[in-house]
């Protein structure tokens, strides 16, 4: 279903726009990232605090990474100062594409079993299906931060994968 290349690529994708929307959200107020917007987590803050929470999460299931301390109901408020969300969000982004370059066509045929606080009970699952639902979740709530940051007045640049990666990362 899906390949190593691919995880290598998302990866790289996901470390762009991460790049791209903390750049446009650093240009707004902090009162403006935290505005609340009528997105599923409220505020473009309180959205790029869940992504940062659930990456960290799914990297603590896949490579061991530690979890966050923050329960998963509360992810959206897990930092209250964005440049301290941005310095941990630029400190994992290169975590992620080290981790991507080392998963295997076996690590991704194997299952993954962890206890999920949100669901409360344990999941098994195929790697690749959590591996492609981190990256569907990325861009997902991704997606929601730029639609704010978007009508707060702030450029993200282009968001089309096949406009940001160059053709030797599908290679």
């Amino acid at each position: 279903m899906i390949t190593p290349q691919y995880v290598r690529a998302l990866s790289a994708y996901n470390k762009e726009m991460n790049q791209r929307v903390y750049g446009a959200a650093s240009r707004l107020s902090d009162e403006a990232r935290k505005q609340q917007r009528g997105a599923f987590f409220g505020s473009i803050h309180g959205t790029l605090n869940h992504l940062l929470w659930a990456d960290q999460m799914w990297m603590s299931r896949f490579a061991g990474w530690p979890k966050p301390e923050t329960p998963g109901r509360q992810s959206a408020q897990m930092f209250d100062d964005f440049a301290e969300m941005q310095a941990r969000r630029d400190e994992i982004d290169p975590g992620i594409c080290a981790w991507a370059a080392s998963v295997t066509d076996a690590w991704l045929a194997a299952e993954l079993t962890w206890f999920s606080g949100i669901a409360q009970r344990e999941v098994t699952a195929p790697r690749m299906i959590t591996v492609i639902h981190m990256f569907n979740h990325q861009t997902h709530h991704r997606g929601q931060a730029h639609a704010m940051l978007t009508a707060a007045g702030e450029d993200t640049g282009d968001t089309d994968i096949a406009f940001i990666l160059p053709p030797s990362a599908w290679a």
